[in-house]
């Protein structure tokens, strides 16, 4: 050790001293990027405790925004202010332990962002596409929502990716740079049809003033319904049955139920009316039987 210290040009400078110098140096260092780390975390609860006041319907209910949107806003900037505070704390965290200096990262930034500019467009396409879906409204947290061979509801919208959870569970992750054509299904009334099949010797006109009436009563029993159910008439003609066709619409995400409801509720009407619905029929004739048919001919 003391050989080191005289190629050093330290000959008068004791070991103990040294490893005290480099302990007080480091450990002074550490406890630092502590300091800075703890900062960090801090800085980030306080700042998703700002951004769930601000857009928190619940503790602000004079609030302008609706629900979805006040959601969607909250989770593109908890994702924005976490970047920011991870990108600060690793250059102070680097910059304490002098493996890099902030002179050349500030004069760097140019050439950087030209870096990024070239290598990674598809990150910029992600976060130019987020921004756009943002600004123009394109679908909110919330939303069930149809991007490509995904369809489920959104669970997340952020400034790269979307998460989306379909009906089984399964979550979706998909770069907003990659979503090209989204249909949303939660925006305005959707509809709901129900196709009924009456047997070929019923009176269709008996038929359809049964379905009016249930459609009247039904409506008034469900006030997911804002418009109809309206009896459209006969829709087909299959080999078993004449098919009626019912539409209605209904508030968001309720259709399927409402569907349900009325296939249960025209089930029950036209049994109690006495009209039939058809199923498949096979009639098998046997050789004996069509030989006895041509006799008696």
């Amino acid at each position: 050790m003391q050989q080191l210290l005289t190629q050093l040009n330290l000959p008068g400078l004791a070991v103990e001293d040294l490893i005290f110098d480099l302990t007080f140096l480091w450990g002074a260092r550490f406890l630092k990027v502590l300091i800075i780390f703890l900062l960090a975390r801090l800085a980030l609860r306080f700042g998703y405790s700002v951004i769930q006041r601000l857009f928190n319907r619940d503790t602000d209910a004079a609030s302008p925004l609706p629900g979805s949107k006040a959601k969607t806003l909250a989770a593109l900037l908890y994702s924005v202010w976490r970047y920011v505070i991870y990108a600060a704390a690793a250059v102070l965290i680097l910059t304490e332990l002098a493996i890099v200096e902030m002179g050349p990262i500030l004069a760097g930034a140019g050439v950087i962002g030209l870096a990024v500019g070239f290598g990674a467009q598809s990150l910029v396409r992600d976060v130019i596409a987020g921004f756009f879906i943002v600004l123009e409204d394109q679908f909110s947290v919330g939303d069930y929502i149809t991007v490509g061979n995904f369809t489920g509801t959104v669970e997340e919208l952020g400034l790269r990716i979307t998460k989306i959870r379909d009906f089984s569970g399964e979550l979706h992750i998909i770069p907003n740079g990659k979503i090209e054509a989204v249909t949303n299904r939660t925006r305005g009334s959707m509809r709901a049809q129900v196709d009924v099949s009456v047997a070929y010797e019923e009176d269709i006109d008996q038929v359809l003033a049964v379905l009016e009436d249930l459609s009247r009563r039904f409506r008034e029993e469900r006030p997911e319904v804002v418009e109809g159910p309206v009896v459209l008439g006969v829709i087909d003609l299959e080999d078993s049955g004449v098919v009626v066709r019912i539409i209605a619409r209904t508030v968001p995400m309720t259709q399927w139920k409402v569907e349900r409801d009325l296939r249960r509720a025209v089930k029950k009407e036209l049994e109690a009316h006495g009209i039939e619905i058809p199923y498949p029929r096979r009639v098998i004739y046997s050789r004996q039987e069509k030989k006895e048919d041509l006799a008696d001919g």
